[in-house]
């Protein structure tokens, strides 16, 4: 994993990243729709839908990204990264409406019977395309994640991938109306719907942490790692967290001698904050210092 940038160099690569999604989602949705005006069908409706929602998430993160690059304030002394989290959540939303959607389109074409229109190569050639270029911005974004370490670039790949699975679904279904097994898209749906919710629930492992504090060390670790440090007699209380870009905050309480000195006790507590960032990864450290009764220990 490449080394991470600055915040706002970050939020730029990230809104970059985004803005070029969004012009190739724009592209994609217009495709989908000429082919639904050609054939009339319904499961490419809902594909044109499903990334027409692709390229409204797009255009709503790179709005969040830009709350998100925003350092610390009088009201946000923490800085603005969760927002960056809040948007993950936001499209584990989308993805479940997604979801909601195919289960419910499946279940009306399984009840009432209905029969798409038999479609034409040409129009089976332009969904294809579609899902050509779905699986290139799924690629693209997922990479750009990892390298920015965004959740919401992760999030958002993980939707595309939903669409995906739409547009595999939705050319299926012309490809079986074409050889008269019309009613076979209904069970790929469901399927499909799985796939989604699955993702979305990848998605809330990876930030629900994040937005409720959860520990990002074990503390067993921390003591391990500054055990050897001389001058720290014990330690008293063991905090951290992690960011949404990926970075670890860590607040530890140690004891020191009753007499040690100011100087003295400041050393301790920088090779304490080295230790922790070398051996933990830790990207801040906050090290408090107490004295220790000399019968303490």
């Amino acid at each position: 994993m490449s080394a991470l940038l600055p915040p706002p160099a970050r939020s730029r690569a990230v809104q970059r990243t985004l803005a070029i999604i969004l012009v190739l989602n724009l592209a994609v949705v217009v495709v989908k729709a000429i082919v639904w005006q050609r054939s009339g069908s319904l499961s490419v409706l809902g594909a044109a839908v499903e990334s027409l929602l692709d390229a409204m998430n797009n255009g709503i993160a790179m709005l969040l990204v830009g709350l998100a690059a925003q350092g610390p304030d009088d009201d946000h002394p923490y800085g603005h990264d969760k927002f960056e989290t809040l948007g993950a959540l936001a499209m584990v939303g989308f993805l479940s409406i997604s979801c909601f959607e195919l289960l419910r389109g499946a279940i009306t074409e399984l009840l009432t019977g209905a029969t798409p229109p038999t479609p034409e190569p040409l129009e089976m050639a332009l969904l294809a395309s579609t899902a050509v270029v779905n699986l290139g911005v799924v690629w693209y974004e997922r990479r750009q994640g990892r390298r920015l370490q965004s959740q919401l670039l992760t999030a958002d790949a993980a939707h595309t991938a939903g669409d995906v699975w739409v547009t595999l679904l939705a050319f299926a279904s012309l490809l079986l109306t074409r050889a008269g097994w019309a009613h076979a898209d209904a069970v790929l749906a469901i399927i499909v719907a799985v796939v989604i919710a699955w993702n979305g629930w990848g998605i809330l492992r990876e930030t629900v942490p994040i937005l409720v504090d959860a520990r990002a060390v074990d503390a067993d670790e921390v003591r391990t790692a500054i055990a050897g440090i001389v001058g720290v007699r014990d330690v008293r209380r063991i905090r951290s967290r992690t960011a949404a870009t990926g970075a670890r905050f860590v607040e530890v309480t140690i004891g020191v001698a009753g007499d040690a000195t100011v100087a003295a006790s400041h050393g301790l507590a920088d090779r304490v904050e080295q230790v922790l960032r070398d051996d933990l990864a830790a990207g801040d450290v906050v090290v408090h210092v107490e004295p220790t009764d000399e019968h303490q220990h």
